[in-house]
């Protein structure tokens, strides 16, 4: 954790804790709900152990069996998913400081819902852009195009002032180098509303096995660029906790909350050092990230 950075955890129904947050507080909230797949979506814990019965071929011809070491999962369906969003979202305004921006990462479900109710809480002047985070992995449908791309909502609290730090955007590479001088490609360019980056890999350090986990690199160019160093980040659908992580990094602070007994011990363990805040709230899931 960076030297005077601190993260809060707390235990508890979002919709039931935000009220009791001071108005204008957050310079910015990032949240990833739930997506309303209809599924239940799950992650397995598995290690492949010798075993000469075993039914996985190995180096040099050892067998292996595969061993279940747990799972963890959460619900994700909704009878009325704007009714269970709205509330959430009118808090999230209330919260943001005048400077403040707010984000939003769904998926092509419900985004298109969102994103009217959010016209209206917000006003439609306030409505920024809408980020597409591209990623190029996992099964491809044979009847109709993949679908590879989240939507990330960015509203600012006063579009005609809002924190936008141009000079911390991590720049990426010309597409076509010898196109441009030396300079520039060596420079590398600015990222578009389309940001290209990978999934969390299955088998990488970042890795914490919560289902639907998202890479640091998304969370990290939204608040290097959308906050300021020392200031207080919201995530109220938290999960694994990378909204933390990439706070910590970055020289930021960072409010964490989730209701979702797994997404709790899984930030616990990540941030030993964490401010944890129990609750009696219950464990029915409400994070996807």
């Amino acid at each position: 954790m960076s030297s005077g950075s601190f993260i809060e955890i707390y235990f508890a129904d979002n919709l039931e804790l935000l009220p009791t947050f001071e108005s204008g507080s957050f310079p910015l909230i990032y949240i990833d709900p739930p997506f309303n797949t209809g599924k239940v979506q799950t992650k397995f814990e598995l290690r492949n152990v010798r075993d000469d019965k075993g039914d996985r071929a190995g180096f040099k011809g050892a067998t292996y069996r595969t061993e279940k070491l747990g799972e963890k999962s959460y619900l994700d369906i909704f009878d009325d998913y704007m009714n269970f969003l709205r509330p959430r979202l009118e808090e999230a305004h209330r919260l943001l400081s005048d400077e403040g921006s707010f984000f939003l990462h769904l998926d092509y479900r419900e985004v298109h819902y969102a994103k009217i109710e959010l016209d209206r809480i917000f006003g439609r002047n306030a409505f920024m852009n809408e980020i597409i985070w591209a990623y190029d992995y996992g099964a491809r449908s044979k009847k109709k195009w993949p679908t590879k791309h989240d939507t990330i909502l960015w509203y600012a609290k006063n579009p005609e002032q809002y924190t936008y730090n141009f000079d911390e955007i991590d720049r990426i590479p010309y597409m076509a180098p010898s196109l441009v001088t030396e300079e520039k490609a060596a420079r590398g360019k600015t990222p578009t509303d389309v940001w290209w980056h990978t999934i969390v890999s299955p088998t990488g350090r970042e890795k914490t096995g919560y289902p639907t986990q998202k890479p640091l690199g998304v969370l990290n160019r939204i608040i290097r660029v959308h906050s300021n160093p020392g200031d207080k980040v919201l995530d109220f659908f938290a999960g694994s906790g990378t909204t933390g992580e990439a706070a910590i990094n970055n020289g930021r602070n960072a409010v964490l909350v989730d209701r979702n007994e797994e997404a709790i011990r899984v930030m616990r363990n990540r941030f030993p050092t964490a401010t944890f805040h129990p609750s009696s709230a219950g464990s029915d899931a409400e994070s996807d990230q």
